[in-house]
Order: structure tokens, then sequence, then C-alpha cells
């Protein structure tokens, strides 16, 4: 029987569990402000993940238009913060 550490139990638990969404759209807001920047993070009212779809959402229009263009940029490092290829499709509501 092989030896694994208690984080590898819990990141393989994690992988197949019902709750990886909510817990990578938790990273993802933990990460926003250093990935977008302290503006964009203070505007951004929801982050979900729903079926590998990012949603976020903001109530100001200006962002919204911003992000549209960044949504390919935005999914790509997050993407790579998160070591998966988690997201494959961003959207801006």
């Amino acid at each position: 029987m092989s030896e694994i550490s208690l984080q590898e139990a819990i990141q393989n638990i994690l992988k197949n569990s019902r709750f990886k969404n909510k817990i990578q759209a938790l990273q993802i807001k933990e990460m926003w402000e250093e990935l977008m920047g302290k503006t964009i993070a203070d505007y951004t009212d929801e982050i979900q993940i729903i079926e590998k779809k990012l949603i976020i959402t903001t109530h100001m229009a200006p962002l919204k238009q911003e992000l549209v263009f960044q949504r390919e940029k935005i999914k790509n490092r997050l993407n790579e913060m998160l070591n998966e290829h988690a997201i494959h499709e961003v959207i801006i509501k």
C-alpha cells in the first residue's frame, strides 16, 4: 500500500467532489484582486463557476466592456493559477 500526504488525499477527494466548483470559485475570489487589480476587484459583484464556465457579474457598464475584451486572457491566467484546465469559457454579466 502506497502512502500519500494528507494534502494529496484531500485534493483527490475534492477532485471528484460536487463542491469542486464552489472551492475553485473561492480560490478565484481570493486571487481576483491580484489578477485584475484593486479597482476591478472592488466593482466585481459576484464570481461563480457553473459547468466550467466562469461567470463574472458587475453593475458597471465600462467594466463589463473591459472584461469582455479580456475574457481569453482571464481564462488563460486563471487556468494557469489553478494548475488545471478548470475554466472553458468566461461570461460577463
